[in-house]
């Protein structure tokens, strides 16, 4: 294959991963504690006959922007939200520990606190925390749930669970394709009892819609011109084989 047509192909198929991870980041702007997915080229051999050197750009997600987002005031009493660094720990679709920022939690028919998607809260014992039937319920800062029982002394309160909160080492953990953030290992991680949280807010996204635009405009540019760089190279292997053909 003529080099030059393949690196138009190569160019084109990457800057279209790019633009897949750019417009999943602006898909997600309203999403909560959503955290922007980082996108880069790297140089890539190119293996086979011919020199070392040569090279292509490869894109890819070297990480995730871990920057906390703004505190929105709900008012509702299950949406939390984690001031500044941590984690709030959830039991993943595999089973194992994970970790998100979205705080929108509800309490579903089997009285688990989950978040939005269901996925269920994990307690500072390393279970799910399950809500007993209360007349009403509050967080505190510290992550520890409060209810009212049904049918007790309005002056009672029951201490139910404390919502575990964790650090995340960048070195060691990262976000999966289902927006989860896990460890390397997968070993659960110990709570961080300094951590605090709001009970009454929700975090946004930390995604700038016109970054994300911007780039899509130049990256969607990119794509064109690699189109036509594919057009001049197969325009220019037709035209020698025609030479060869009349020679």
């Amino acid at each position: 294959m003529d080099k030059v047509l393949f690196l138009a192909m190569t160019g084109a198929r990457e800057n279209m991963n790019a633009q897949q991870i750019r417009s999943n980041n602006l898909a997600n702007v309203t999403t909560t504690g959503f955290k922007q997915d980082f996108e880069q080229a790297r140089s890539m051999r190119v293996f086979g006959d011919g020199h070392t050197s040569r090279v292509y750009a490869m894109a890819e997600t070297p990480g995730t922007n871990r920057e906390s987002g703004t505190l929105q005031q709900t008012g509702r009493v299950l949406d939390v939200a984690i001031v500044g660094e941590g984690w709030l720990a959830v039991e993943g679709p595999d089973g194992n520990e994970a970790y998100t920022r979205a705080g929108a939690l509800q309490i579903n028919a089997a009285n688990q606190l989950v978040t939005g998607n269901g996925l269920p809260i994990i307690g500072n014992g390393g279970i799910p925390i399950v809500i007993p039937d209360y007349q009403s319920i509050d967080i505190v800062n510290d992550g520890s749930i409060t209810i009212r029982p049904l049918g007790d002394n309005a002056a009672e309160l029951a201490l139910v669970d404390v919502i575990k909160m964790v650090r995340l080492d960048p070195a060691n953990s990262f976000k999966g394709p289902d927006g989860l953030m896990r460890t390397d290992d997968r070993v659960p991680i110990a709570p961080a009892l300094d951590l605090q949280m709001r009970s009454g807010y929700l975090e946004t996204s930390n995604v700038n819609a016109i970054e994300e635009m911007t780039s899509i405009i130049s990256l969607s540019r990119q794509y064109e011109i690699q189109i036509k760089m594919m057009k001049t190279a197969e325009e220019n292997s037709s035209a020698s084989a025609r030479l060869l053909q009349m020679s």
